[in-house]
């Protein structure tokens, strides 16, 4: 009788879980599917979808039967990947990652000529930083979100940051604890900066938060979790890292809770304050935002938790730097005994010489082995796992960042982080698990942070397939101008060593005889030069991608010819305004430079700043809230706060003319000043021209960019034949 009811027992488990390996594999197949139709109904008429097994690693297959192109996948997001093969490789099209921008398909879909089958080589591809959330994100709404997500499902993202509403859960937890509602939301920053309040750089910096931003971004984070997990995405959501409002340092005042330093020069009011992992309150407050947010979002068992970003821990000692991470990691198994733990190392590089091997291995090795994954954050400058000894046994994602800030400038290590990632990928052994980006800000070109995921799969292209596939998809067929312009690009600009902040000169503050060095130009101009006539001299544009190549590549030049006026026009003022008409057409092309430059943004809408605002005041339903939110996103791209004024600036039409231009025409006038009159230039009456405009920007309201009457490759040819003198000359020193 007992074996009789087993057998029966094990036929319905069997039973249950075929039918629930079925239902999963359907489920796949619809979600690949829905993702197709969301970009192209034709698309979606064209492809089939089909789940096939490959036992642990993730694996698609691409090829055509009877007029249909057949994608199997492992799961729906192996599905995703097949699917942007097809669409990159065969229609050549690229899909971007703003919602705006509609999806280029040929007039026929094209068959595949052979079928390929093609692997994971990493489990974890990551993408996001923090920072993102400040400086693109923070105005998204569902439309925007839903196609960033299908991007990253298309480029393979499965461990995406996912940090949108936490403020909501926060805000249960705090008042459980004692604080009033409007003590809370007077603790948060404001929306652009909360990615900082996040990290516990700052508090209540344009603060303090809407009701109505608390409650629609916990219906939006809903939204996203429900479509990355149904996409076979692990979203990493946040926890309690130690960071605790002033107020409970009132309430408890037993506990140990400590101020931190100053962060980047902002004052006392927003000074953040720490409670020692050791306190038995902070296993209390860890438990009360995980199970509160679990409520609200549920779980996927990996958690970001970032101690110590840019901010000086109470103690380097290598005793309590090791307890520290594990009475952390006690505090999240207490609750979630499957937790992981997910850590930034850009601490460990941004502040290297006070981490050194002994405190560092102290703290990463307070976590069982295996528990902890680090994200090696800027690979293409410093990759920390070879400075840490493969940090000591820990899993880690090599990550390429790319961008800071969210500035526009044609440079980067994109070659030199590809041939360091096949390297890491030769030499680091098991604990390499995955492959990233961390970019603090979203730029219109999308090439680095898709060659690096791209990375994630066994294609086994070359540098030469590469740039011809780049091309051909950027120009909508095969195009043998823009391939060389791109192979231009790619060995001569995407080579170059980066730095921490690289935007024109026109984006910067203007100073009198000193080199910014930020904005020192690093390349040869005449081969920018030649690949902006490459791309000149195609018949015509099709694509938003393309679009973007030659906005990029001509507002570097016309930035960096500005550049090049200014340290000429500084250098005659020195040696005594000799050349008095030179002088004088050194400052008229000054002018025609920055005009220009403002009118090629607006050839493209994600290059203006309209965009920008429009999306923060159509975030808010009250009138005031929308001026709230547009005072955010204004102070963030121009004064920020702290000292770090224009860290986050922007090559974009009607910044530009309405920002930049004016401080500029300060400095300019001055310099007029000092030709006619021979009188010495006035620095203190242009500086204090220049932060009257600084300190009255931010609280304007209303902006609306005129995009230019004319194509873009008309427009670039009108700019390049208006310049060709200066740009020749220059290019040929």
């Amino acid at each position: 009788m007992f074996s009789r009811i087993m057998k029966r027992a094990f036929l319905l488990l069997f039973t249950c879980l075929i039918a629930t390996a079925a239902m999963a594999a359907a489920n796949d197949v619809a979600e690949a599917q829905a993702l197709a139709e969301r970009l192209s109904p034709r698309l979606a008429h064209k492809v089939n979808f089909f789940l096939i097994s490959s036992g642990s690693n993730d694996t698609f297959t691409l090829e055509s039967r009877d007029g249909k192109v057949f994608i199997g996948g492992n799961n729906a997001l192996s599905m995703a990947v097949g699917l942007n093969r097809y669409l990159n490789r065969y229609c050549r099209t690229t899909v971007s990652w703003y919602a705006d921008v509609p999806i280029e398909l040929p007039d026929v879909l094209p068959d595949v000529p052979q079928k390929e089958t093609v692997g994971a080589r990493v489990p974890q591809r990551f993408f996001l930083n923090y920072c993102t959330y400040g400086y693109t994100m923070p105005f998204w709404d569902w439309n925007d979100w839903e196609r960033f997500i299908d991007w990253m499902a298309l480029n393979g993202i499965n461990m995406p940051l996912a940090i949108t509403g936490q403020e909501a859960v926060w805000l249960n937890v705090w008042t459980q604890l004692g604080m009033t509602r409007d003590e809370v939301k007077n603790y948060f920053t404001g929306p652009a900066y909360l990615p900082w309040h996040r990290m516990a750089n700052i508090d209540a910096w344009c603060g303090p938060l809407p009701d109505e931003w608390l409650d629609g971004q916990a219906e939006l984070q809903r939204l996203i979790l429900a479509r990355e997990r149904a996409l076979n995405m692990r979203p990493v959501l946040p926890a309690f890292a130690g960071h605790v409002p002033r107020r409970i340092k009132e309430i408890f005042p037993d506990a140990d809770i400590k101020a931190m330093g100053a962060w980047d020069d902002f004052e006392e009011p927003y000074r953040t304050f720490f409670l020692n992992s050791e306190d038995p309150l902070y296993t209390r407050v860890q438990r009360l935002f995980l199970e509160e947010q679990t409520r609200m979002y549920g779980t996927d068992h990996i958690y970001g938790v970032d101690p110590f970003n840019e901010m000086d821990p109470p103690s380097f000692e290598p005793d309590y730097l090791n307890q520290v991470s594990k009475h952390i990691y006690e505090s999240l198994t207490a609750v979630d005994p499957q937790a992981e733990w997910l850590q930034m190392a850009w601490f460990l590089y941004y502040q290297r010489r006070d981490y050194t091997d002994e405190r560092a291995r102290a703290m990463l090795t307070g976590v069982p082995q295996g528990r902890m994954t680090m994200l090696d954050y800027y690979c293409e400058y410093k990759e920390m796992w070879r400075e840490l000894d493969g940090f000591y046994g820990q899993p880690y994602i090599w990550c390429y960042l790319g961008n800071f800030g969210g500035n526009g400038s044609f440079q980067g290590n994109v070659k030199g982080a590809g041939d360091n990632l096949e390297k890491a990928l030769a030499e680091a052994g098991d604990n390499l698990v995955g492959i990233g980006s961390t970019l603090e800000g979203f730029d219109v070109l999308q090439f680095p942070y898709e060659y690096i995921l791209e990375k994630a799969w066994n294609f086994n292209k070359t540098d030469q397939q590469v740039i011809d596939e780049l091309a051909d998809r950027h120009a909508g067929h095969a195009e043998p101008t823009a391939r060389e312009a791109w192979k231009i690009l790619y060995d001569s600009l995407l080579c170059i060593r980066p730095a921490n902040f690289s935007g024109p000169l026109p984006t910067s503050r203007p100073m009198l005889g000193k080199e910014n060095r930020h904005c020192t130009i690093r390349y040869n101009p005449a081969t920018l030069l030649h690949a902006w006539d490459l791309l000149l001299a195609q018949d015509n544009v099709t694509t938003d991608a393309m679009t973007i190549d030659l906005v990029w590549t001509g507002r570097q030049l016309l930035g960096d010819l500005f550049n090049v006026n200014k340290h000429e026009l500084d250098s005659l003022y020195s040696a005594g305004c000799s050349d008095k008409p030179h002088m004088r057409a050194l400052v008229a092309n000054m002018r025609v430079l920055i005009d220009d430059m403002d009118r090629l943004n607006a050839a493209h809408p994600f290059c203006t700043l309209n965009k920008w605002i429009e999306q923060a005041r159509d975030l808010g339903v009250d009138p005031d809230v929308k001026d709230y939110y547009e005072m955010n996103a204004r102070r963030l791209i121009t004064t920020w706060g702290g000292d770090l004024n224009d860290y986050a600036c922007r090559n974009w039409s009607g910044l530009i003319s309405d920002y930049y231009a004016p401080r500029w025409e300060a400095y300019l006038k001055q310099m007029e000043r000092a030709i006619n009159t021979s009188a010495p230039f006035d620095e203190a009456a242009m500086n204090k021209e220049i932060n009257a405009i600084q300190e009255a920007w931010p609280l304007q309201t209303g902006f609306t960019t005129t995009p230019p009457a004319i194509d873009v490759l008309t427009l670039c040819r009108q700019l390049r034949h208006r310049h060709h003198n200066e740009l020749q000359r220059w290019a040929a020193q």
